[in-house]
């Protein structure tokens, strides 16, 4: 049968199709990370292709993170459990050019903060008080030059960091994760250079505060109070910053 447009459709490559049926299998067999792939030479009779074509397949599925391969008589592909920065970084680079604002930003954190925040209580170590003391010394006076502004402002994200990583849900983690992060590169980088908001850092730091003590009194409902209160306060602040931005930009 003719079809002109079939001609025109681009056929997936064979290395490709390769990459998605190990998906399937690693989905479909419950594998887990450490857990081997068939050696090549099962794989090149399984898929009925050259020795090439399996190893581009191998090395696109390394580059995605989900296997490591090493060579010689005992190498072969093991699976890898994906780290978030990896599965972040290409979603956030292409974020970077969609004029992303603050205020969208907060939409979704006002929505998902709070409930990310009380799931977390009964689950901090000692070692997550320790790291959000240290998130909230680097804040808790005035920054001396605009490199210390910048660091204290990260501080204030690595907080909800720390709390989005001990998220029990994993995909209301990672989210949580994504926004702070947007937050950092497309708001505070381009804002740090704008006169210090003072009231902001306070708000922040207090805000923080009261938080930590509330994780210490494992209070959940007042977790969620806090960090509900906390982020309609920052999304106010940020507001105020995007105006002083726009007459930044505006001013001849």
């Amino acid at each position: 049968m003719h079809n002109s447009s079939l001609g025109r459709v681009r056929r997936q490559k064979r290395s490709d199709q390769i990459v998605d049926e190990v998906k399937r299998w690693i989905v479909a067999e419950g594998k887990r990370p450490g857990d081997r792939l068939p050696p090549e030479k099962e794989l090149e009779e399984l898929f009925g292709c050259s020795k090439g074509t399996v190893r581009e397949a191998l090395k696109s599925l390394e580059v995605q993170g989900l296997v490591s391969v090493k060579t010689g008589p005992r190498g072969g592909a093991t699976l890898e459990s994906v780290g978030y920065e990896h599965a972040a970084l290409p979603l956030r680079n292409f974020l970077h050019f969609q004029n992303i604002t603050g205020r969208q930003l907060y939409a979704l954190r006002k929505l998902l903060e709070p409930e990310m925040a009380a799931s977390v209580v009964g689950l901090l170590t000692e070692e997550d008080f320790a790291a959000l003391e240290r998130a909230i010394c680097t804040c808790d006076h005035p920054a001396g030059d605009w490199e210390e502004r910048r660091t204290q402002r990260i501080a204030e994200l690595e907080f909800h960091a720390i709390l989005a990583r001990r998220c029990p849900d994993p995909l209301l983690g990672l989210i949580c994760r994504f926004l702070d992060d947007l937050l950092r590169d497309l708001v505070v980088y381009r804002k740090v250079y704008l006169p210090e908001q003072t009231e902001f850092s306070r708000s922040n730091l207090d805000h923080h505060r009261d938080l930590l003590a509330a994780y210490r009194r494992a209070d959940a409902a007042e977790v969620r109070r806090l960090m509900a209160e906390h982020m309609e306060a920052a999304e106010h602040y940020n507001i105020e910053l995007d105006a002083h931005l726009a007459d930044r930009l505006l001013a001849p």
